[in-house]
């Protein structure tokens, strides 16, 4: 329904920064909400982050809460996750999502609330 490719990905020191971007294109009903998870070597896939394209409401997980922010920009259709204070547990393929499920609170929004799912970003971070 809508496609997205990540980028921005790499290899840092502990305590630096990265800036992950998804770009997006498709029905822009089918992107409503946007969203990162993030999937390290056998655990679960975890909720990072998401973001209205409306009203540029955010919410953000406590294990990353203070360190990494969500954006977007909309003339680009461009979604973004500054990554700062990066920690060696911070270490995990990332990916950008999107949903079609504007009625659902953001921070209440799990994977199967979304449709569109991008390849992923590796982001590797050294100590």
């Amino acid at each position: 329904q809508v496609q997205l490719v990540e980028s921005g990905g790499g290899l840092v020191q502990a305590g630096g920064s990265l800036r992950l971007s998804c770009a997006a294109s498709g029905r822009t009903f089918s992107r409503s909400r946007m969203g990162w998870f993030r999937q390290a070597p056998g655990k679960e896939r975890e909720f990072v982050a998401a973001i209205s394209w409306s009203d540029e409401s955010t919410y953000t997980a406590d294990s990353v809460k203070g360190r990494f922010t969500i954006s977007r920009d909309n003339a680009k259709n461009t979604v973004y996750l500054q990554m700062n204070s990066l920690k060696p547990e911070d270490t995990a393929v990332y990916y950008c999502a999107a949903s079609s499920r504007a009625w659902i609170t953001l921070a209440t929004m799990t994977q199967a609330d979304f449709g569109s799912w991008g390849q992923g970003t590796q982001v590797t971070v050294s100590s």
